[in-house]
């Protein structure tokens, strides 16, 4: 997993920019840094950065020249962070370029990523946890593993209850989770 390779020590950042501010490059870098320590793509991270803190839309050659990426790049990193809808695409009257503005939206960007890429994620595991009960009680397992397998299972459903609360309420209650880890029977 890419988050092992973290380090709590700061970095000097990237190779500065020749087109951002130090202070963007830094601020850039570092929410590229975040975005691949979740498992998406580090550019993705910037891109979105690049565009949150010019607070202005940038057509595709304009975020390749800023960043330094390739067209081929750029073109891949906006089709995914439309779909992930931290993005939009948009067209100024007149204006025959499509360019990207971020969404500023922090907590709708989350709750989409989350409905899109955590619920599928946690669904997925659920049905790992499933499988490998029923296959532990028709090999007739000991009881520990089964109680054990049955608390991760806990845990699976535990996550998905907290973060259906979060998406209707904007707030992330963990309780149920730690109240399976605190579970001895």
């Amino acid at each position: 997993m890419k988050g092992y390779l973290w380090s709590a020590t700061p970095g000097p950042g990237g190779a500065p920019l020749a087109h951002l501010a130090r202070w963007e490059t830094v601020a850039v870098d570092a929410v590229g840094n975040v975005i691949e320590f979740w498992g998406f793509k580090r550019n993705q991270g910037r891109v979105w950065a690049f565009l949150y803190l010019r607070d202005a839309a940038f057509t595709a050659a304009e975020i390749e020249k800023e960043l330094e990426l390739s067209k081929g790049g750029v073109s891949m990193l906006v089709r995914d962070l439309e779909r992930w809808g931290v993005i939009v695409r948009v067209r100024s009257p007149g204006d025959a370029s499509w360019r990207y503005r971020a969404e500023t939206d922090l907590m709708k960007m989350a709750r989409q990523v989350i409905e899109e890429r955590e619920f599928a994620f946690i669904a997925r595991i659920r049905l790992d946890l499933d499988e490998a009960l029923r296959l532990a009680e028709s090999a007739r397992a000991n009881k520990e593993s089964i109680r054990r397998l049955k608390r991760m299972g806990q845990l699976a459903e535990a996550t998905e209850r907290a973060l259906k609360l979060f998406l209707r309420t904007s707030q992330l209650d963990v309780k149920g989770m730690f109240g399976v880890f605190a579970a001895r029977s």
